[in-house]
């Protein structure tokens, strides 16, 4: 699992509101049905469209469902960027059956979910889910149209347990740690601005406060702005960290890659990265070797909080295809994946269950399970909070290699907020 958040359009927000009439009349329904999840199919084809990092992640399910239904599901990838192709093929009529995607509100209401989604009322795994995780994501106006299939990404900080030795409790600890790493020798943070994605966790996690404070709410209704102290400081201390030296010396080349070696070979100390990330270095390392040298811990200015982040790796939508044979069947596999073939998916998957009944498999690594251990007091990202998700960590990425400042970066993005937030129809904008 590789990819980042790739945020919405002006262009695509509007295509998708404008080009179905019935966007705003209609019902979502609620007296859906749910078949049983080992039902004949014999004849029925469905199709997933997923990315490139998430294409690989119903193979088990996809092979057991097929077994038990003689159904045919074919994975299509789409070509990043992954949402905003989604967006444009949904908006001129084209549609899956099942599809990967971010599960925020804010991204429910980029594809439009009243009128192209099913709803998932009253779905049957959901008895069987963590309360703490049932409802965390999902749903949009009281209304549920994603399947959480994953532990959603937390941002926080992985660590070379060679270099950190004890956790920081707070972000100013970390931040003198750092200096004394770099006093030794050890290069204390590794970024990956070239790739550019993760660029904005290290403002997201100094706003954790904030959030938990209501800021990402009063940024929907116009009460705060992008352009405020708060984000304004945030953004500074980041360049002052970068200017002090606390990163690679080749941060404005570095791609995701690299981030991952760097911190896996003890090159680097400390990383600020999402779910996404522990994944490169699954690929890189096996259970005991990651156990014996990577820890997380999360981070914000006041403790250890986390900042979550549900991406479109984490969740399922299904979609309004008109067929109801079809759509009664996509409705069919998600029950199955987290029904009857869900202990094997997470087995297969080497990842944490979000399933009281479904033990995490003996193999999930130490570091995985602290970061799912910090969901439950995590606060909620801009992606999961705001109504609208700015180009934050472009323009984060263009200061880096010095075309923008700090201001015109908070600038940049609260502009850009306010043209997606008139686009998705956002009241006060």
């Amino acid at each position: 699992m590789r990819r980042r958040t790739i945020l919405a359009t002006v262009g695509a927000l509007a295509l998708a509101a404008c080009s179905d009439p019935s966007a705003e009349t209609a019902d979502p329904a609620t007296d859906v049905t749910w078949p049983d999840p080992t039902a004949k199919l014999d004849g029925v084809k469905l199709t997933i469209w997923a990315a490139q990092n998430s294409n690989k992640v119903p193979a088990k399910v996809v092979a057991g469902f097929t077994r038990a239904t003689g159904a045919g599901v074919e994975v299509v990838t789409i070509p990043d960027p992954y949402e905003q192709g989604i967006q444009t093929k949904v908006a001129t009529g084209d549609k899956p059956d099942l599809a990967f995607w971010q599960p925020t509100a804010s991204m429910l209401t980029a594809i439009n979910a009243k009128t192209h989604l099913q709803p998932l009322t009253d779905a049957p795994w959901l008895p069987q889910t963590a309360p703490e995780l049932r409802d965390i994501t999902g749903l949009l106006n009281g209304t549920r149209y994603a399947a959480l299939v994953t532990s959603p990404a937390v941002e926080g900080v992985y660590y070379n347990k060679e270099h950190v030795t004890a956790v920081p409790k707070t972000f100013g600890e970390m931040v003198d740690l750092a200096r004394s790493l770099k006093a030794r020798g050890v290069t204390p943070f590794y970024e990956m601005a070239a790739d550019r994605w993760a660029t904005q966790w290290w403002v997201q996690i100094q706003l954790a406060d904030a959030a938990k404070g209501g800021f990402w709410e009063k940024v929907n209704t116009g009460k705060a702005k992008f352009t405020d102290p708060v984000v304004v400081d945030a953004i500074k201390k980041y360049k002052a960290l970068i200017d002090e030296g606390l990163f690679n010396t080749d941060i404005k080349t570095a791609k995701f890659e690299d981030q991952g070696a760097a911190l896996l070979d003890g090159k680097a100390a400390m990383v600020v990265q999402v779910n996404s990330f522990f994944g490169q270095l699954q690929a890189k390392a096996d259970t005991a070797t990651l156990d014996r040298k990577i820890g997380f811990f999360p981070i914000a200015p006041s403790g250890n909080v986390g900042t979550f982040i549900p991406d479109q790796s984490n969740a399922l939508v299904a979609f309004r295809t008109g067929d109801a044979k079809r759509e009664a069947a996509a409705r069919q596999l998600l029950a199955y994946w987290l029904g009857p073939g869900y202990k094997d998916f997470v087995t297969d998957r080497n990842t944490v269950s979000l399933q009281t009944g479904v033990p995490n498999p003996p193999g999930v690594p130490k570091a995985l399970l602290d970061v799912h251990a910090a969901l439950p007091t995590s606060v909620g990202s801009m992606q999961a909070l705001a109504v609208a998700n700015p180009d934050l960590y472009i323009n984060l990425a263009d200061m880096i290699t010095g075309t923008m400042s700090p201001d015109q970066v908070a600038k940049a993005t609260q502009d850009q907020f306010e043209q997606l937030a008139r686009a998705a129809g956002a009241p006060g904008f």
